[in-house]
């Protein structure tokens, strides 16, 4: 059962346990999370775990999608293994309680420096939010879900567009009840929407979905708004790949991937 009428992706339970809202609900199966919401969720596990050092910062998380994530209560579990002077790897799984693992995060963790180097972004900037305009959500068969939880601004491309796509998301709610949003938070939850934002096969013909995600960060964003401008490519044999940039309304933040499995329905 979904807590009734709370304005935010989650419930926490404990420090460990967690009531998803209909708000995480994807766009393709009504009893499944957005995996966003979830890969924000793990990635609040890896960076705030009890003893986490705090001169270190994510610097790449790679998810594993094992399997659809319920909308159900679930558990996040963190093993570190490698702590090092420099760097640090830690992985974080999320459960339905007391079943098995339905995605894992392993994250690299770098240790920040005390007095500031050079500072160098790579990649073009994009118009800023206030530059583009609201972009309608492809059709979904509910009303609440992970669609109108988050605001979505196209700078190219729409959701009912084929091909590359670079869209501005911003979180409606936030992740956890009564916590406010952090700046991973904010990059984690929309850098899942990369397929769909640069969808080259039509919706109603074709399965695409992504068992993996990957995201690159050289710095956290600033302010509220997170862009993902993406491409995607898909074989043959039925195997693609979704490859974007991110941005905040400063320049470029770091890129995420996600291979896709692709079929017929």
């Amino acid at each position: 059962m979904t807590p009734p009428d709370v304005e935010a992706f989650y419930v926490r339970l404990d420090d460990h346990r967690y009531v998803p809202t209909e708000h995480t609900r994807g766009p393709w199966n009504a009893s499944a999370q957005h995996a966003g919401p979830p890969a924000a969720l793990l990635g609040r596990a890896l960076e705030k775990r009890p003893g986490a050092r705090t001169d270190m910062r994510l610097a790449r998380v790679t998810y594993e999608i094992l399997r659809p994530v319920p909308i159900a209560p679930l558990e996040t579990t963190v093993t570190v293994l490698r702590a090092g002077r420099g760097t640090e790897v830690v992985e974080a799984a999320l459960a339905p309680e007391g079943g098995r693992p339905v995605m894992l995060a392993r994250g690299l963790r770098i240790r920040t420096t005390e007095e500031p180097g050079p500072a160098v972004a790579e990649g073009p900037h994009l118009p800023a939010p206030s530059e583009t305009s609201a972009s309608p959500f492809f059709g979904v068969p509910w009303e609440v879900g992970y669609h109108t939880a988050m605001e979505a601004r196209f700078a190219e491309g729409s959701w009912l567009e084929r091909g590359p796509g670079a869209c501005w998301l911003r979180m409606r709610i936030p992740l956890v009840a009564g916590d406010a949003p952090r700046a991973l938070d904010r990059v984690l939850v929309a850098a899942d929407s990369g397929n769909g934002i640069s969808n080259v096969l039509d919706f109603e013909r074709h399965v695409f979905v992504n068992p993996d995600l990957t995201v690159h960060l050289q710095r956290h964003p600033l302010g509220e708004w997170v862009a993902v401008a993406a491409r995607s490519g898909v074989d043959e044999a039925g195997i693609g790949l979704a490859d974007a940039r991110l941005h905040d309304e400063k320049g470029p933040i770091g890129r995420s991937a996600q291979s896709l499995f692709v079929a017929p329905r």
